[in-house]
């Protein structure tokens, strides 16, 4: 896994830390097994804290997925089509906050919007991602409880992008971008859009 440094989690030992870096230190050791034979999901770590241990990742997602539909000035009008647009690449940043784990301080998910020079970039079209707005690329995961891994919250979102996984009901628990859960509902499902091979090459 590519990763900001030579130091990896094995250099660390559990013994020797408590509370906050003993969890991040489990969150980074947990998430390297579980990626470690994932040939379409890869991690990075883009930010350390003083002991050397990540505070922040960037995952790649080498998933086919939706990133987008067609006339999406005009999305969600009666007798106007909309097909998907696909993309194959997917970028998502992770945030432990200063006083993770503490429950009122939720880890961060975000799907990159824009490149380093600003250009925009694909992000995925999904009810429980942002695509309009302001908050365009957060990841609204819907976790079981406080105690959820960052390796089980990767492998999720991998279960969105190849939409075996999503929330597009206007109800409990509500989707994150009302407009693309609209699109499923009314375009996604009946056209069997979002019935695609994750795998694809070609988009």
């Amino acid at each position: 896994m590519m990763q900001t440094s030579r130091m990896n989690w094995q250099d660390f030992d559990f013994r020797q830390l408590t509370g906050r870096s003993r969890r991040l230190l489990h969150e980074w050791r947990e998430l390297d097994r579980a990626l470690e034979h994932r040939d379409r999901i890869e991690y990075s770590i883009t930010k350390r804290n003083a002991q050397g241990l990540p505070t922040e990742y960037l995952i790649t997602y080498r998933i086919r997925s939706i990133c987008g539909v067609e006339r999406v000035e005009r999305l969600n009008e009666p007798g106007v089509s909309n097909p998907p647009i696909f993309a194959s690449e997917f970028f998502m940043r992770i945030v432990l906050p200063p006083n993770y784990p503490c429950v009122d301080a939720p880890v961060e998910f975000w799907f990159l919007t824009q490149g380093p020079e600003e250009e925009p970039i694909a992000h995925p079209w999904h009810p429980n991602i942002r695509y309009f707005g302001e908050f365009a690329g957060r990841v609204c995961l819907n976790t079981p409880d406080t105690y959820t891994g960052l390796d089980w919250c990767v492998d999720r979102v991998a279960h969105y992008l190849s939409y075996e996984r999503y929330h597009a009901i206007q109800e409990p628990p509500y989707p994150e971008d009302f407009k693309v859960a609209e699109w499923v509902v009314r375009q996604g499902e009946p056209n069997d859009w979002v019935c695609f091979n994750p795998q694809a090459t070609n988009e």
